[in-house]
């Protein structure tokens, strides 16, 4: 059996080449990370993703450094939080991620959600949306990227609305959008529209929900023991996990699997091109099944995602 090679690295509208698979970095202890970051740098990840409000910018640099991998062969995506959306702070905000970061500039740098709230989020009973445009925000980020702090900018977790009018609002297209996406979650016709726009689309939690605290919205069985990618799993001789990495990849997304364990980095690596029928198995396989995990509307007061057809 001839395997295809998958892409390594995808062209951004600046010109820049951002590697496809990425460390994700949410929920990882600081010392813990500083390991995982050094040790998936040393066996062939490029591509660290990290944000504010994680709370290990600090850890997330420190691995850099221990890997003894020349910066400018790493790719840094890092995010805005919510709490720094008005003008004024945006540039603070910025170099204050480079200062724990200990870079000089950013490779990718995301608006985190596009709503702002007034307080980082210690309590999550105390939140308060405000009225800032993201449009807004989105110009202070536009003037990092004039600065030179910052590379690229691009946003995270966008309704389509949102994503529409920052676009006919903005003098710096967004190179990048991150978003949920597994086979519970495929976003179809969201997708074919990122597409028609020429937004590259990055998949966090490829896996589906590996969050415990997440399992009480979660009634569907787990994606990795789903029968057609045990299948595709046996016919490739890769975990199921990779199965869903790999399918990322396979439908031109970027994707940020997540792990400390060294032995888990390494394996997560070992992506293969699906063909068009193996997408659809998983396609059939899951048909009717969806979920939508990473939804903190109501712990923010914000409702995220109004008018995406989840059941696409």
């Amino acid at each position: 059996m001839t395997i295809a090679t998958p892409p390594s690295h995808v062209t951004l509208p600046s010109g820049d080449r951002m590697p496809v698979v990425g460390l994700g970095c949410w929920q990882s202890e600081p010392e813990a990370l500083t390991k995982a970051v050094a040790h998936a740098i040393k066996v062939g990840y490029r591509h660290i993703d990290g944000a504010t409000i994680y709370g290990n910018e600090k850890a997330l640099g420190e691995g850099i450094k221990l890997s003894g991998v020349d910066r400018k062969d790493i790719w840094v995506t890092t995010k805005l939080w919510n709490d720094d959306h008005r003008q004024e702070d945006v540039m603070k905000a910025c170099r204050r991620s480079l200062e724990l970061l200990g870079l000089e500039y950013i490779d990718l740098w995301l608006m985190h959600y596009p709503a702002a709230t007034d307080t980082n989020p210690g309590d999550y009973n105390d939140i308060n949306v405000l009225d800032i445009p993201y449009t807004d925000t989105w110009k202070a980020m536009e003037e990092c990227v004039d600065a030179g702090l910052v590379r690229n900018i691009g946003i995270s977790n966008y309704s389509k609305t949102e994503l529409d009018n920052l676009w006919n609002d903005c003098r710096i297209k967004p190179a990048v959008h991150q978003l949920e996406r597994h086979p519970y979650l495929p976003q179809n016709a969201f997708m074919k529209y990122h597409k028609e726009i020429g937004l590259h689309v990055t998949a966090y939690s490829p896996l589906g929900n590996t969050n415990p605290s997440f399992n009480d919205r979660d009634s569907l069985p787990p994606i990795q023991k789903n029968t057609a990618v045990v299948a595709l799993a046996e016919k490739y001789g890769i975990s199921p996990a990779n199965v869903l990495i790999s399918l990322q990849v396979s439908q031109g997304c970027s994707v940020l699997p997540k792990s400390v364990t060294p032995s888990r980095i390494e394996e997560n690596l070992k992506i293969v091109q699906h063909t068009e029928e193996d997408i659809k198995s998983i396609e059939d396989a899951t048909k009717g099944q969806r979920a939508r995990y990473c939804d903190f509307s109501d712990i923010i007061g914000y409702k995220y995602y109004v008018g995406l057809d989840d059941s696409d």
